[in-house]
């Protein structure tokens, strides 16, 4: 079964868990989730079946928004609701204009450190694994781009707002920047993905892959047989001849090519599209 659409992954337990859940609803074995979201996040995940897994990298999948909330006075090592200490019974209570204008202020490219406690590499070891077993390591700095932001609420002590970023940014970090220009301490209370690019949650509803793939249509003017029984295919009969990763369609497959000094490889050569 080949399909794709988003679920909307709850509170309190990792997406790995979640996926297996939704593979036993739907009875298949061969699923996968573009990008992980953290055990204490929620939101939207976006899942395939079958052949649809592997379409993940040619998604358009940003920017990602998501909306999260600030607990002021709380820390923790995770930098988010796990293990929270509180350090400020009473944490000083803030000005909402500047709250809204430090906010605004994220816009733009951000350069900071990576939480430890994340799936980020370290020599081939999830840095979380390393921070878990308290093992000694530097993360390497990272830049992120926020694109937009929407304060939503200040309800003392916490802040919420709606954030969008590029991929590969760690909101629990990006918070942690806006706490030091705030002059003040905290740790995310809660994180939700609102969207990954044009995804959104919808109860899980089928998706066409078609809409949300980020590639270029290419023509092939041959038989498609060549496509399905993944034959060498000549540069002639293609209507654009630029080095590239295409999209080609046929009425029930389409295939993913990419055209490197006139010549053609298949990256994908027959994904079957469900009815």
């Amino acid at each position: 079964m080949n399909k794709l659409f988003v679920v909307n992954k709850p509170l309190h337990i990792s997406s790995n868990f979640y996926l297996r859940k939704i593979k036993r609803k739907y009875k298949t074995k061969k699923a996968g989730f573009s990008g992980t979201l953290d055990p204490f996040a929620c939101g939207c995940l976006i899942v395939g079946f079958g052949q649809y897994t592997k379409l993940f990298q040619f998604l358009k999948k940003t920017p990602k928004t998501y909306r999260t909330t600030i607990w002021l006075g709380a820390t923790s090592n995770s930098l988010d609701n796990e293990n929270i200490t509180i350090e400020q019974l009473q944490p000083t209570k803030l000005k909402e204009n500047k709250i809204i204008l430090a906010i605004k202020e994220l816009v733009g490219s951000l350069e900071y450190l990576p939480p430890k406690y994340s799936a980020k590499k370290i020599d081939g070891k999830r840095a979380y694994d390393l921070a878990r077993a308290g093992e000694d390591f530097a993360m390497k700095m990272v830049k992120s781009q926020v694109y937009d932001v929407k304060f939503i609420n200040y309800s003392h002590p916490f802040i919420t707002f709606d954030i969008t970023v590029s991929e590969g940014s760690y909101i629990r970090s990006i918070a942690q920047i806006l706490l030091e220009r705030l002059d003040s301490i905290g740790t995310l209370s809660y994180l939700e993905r609102l969207s990954e690019g044009e995804f959104r949650f919808e109860n899980q509803k089928p998706l066409n892959p078609l809409d949300y793939l980020d590639l270029k249509q290419n023509i092939y003017y041959g038989d498609k047989q060549w496509f399905s029984l993944g034959k060498k295919l000549n540069i002639d009969y293609f209507k654009i001849k630029d080095d590239g990763k295409y999209l080609v369609v046929f009425d029930d497959f389409f295939s993913i090519i990419k055209i490197e000094n006139q010549k053609i490889n298949y990256i994908l050569n027959k994904v079957v599209l469900d009815d």
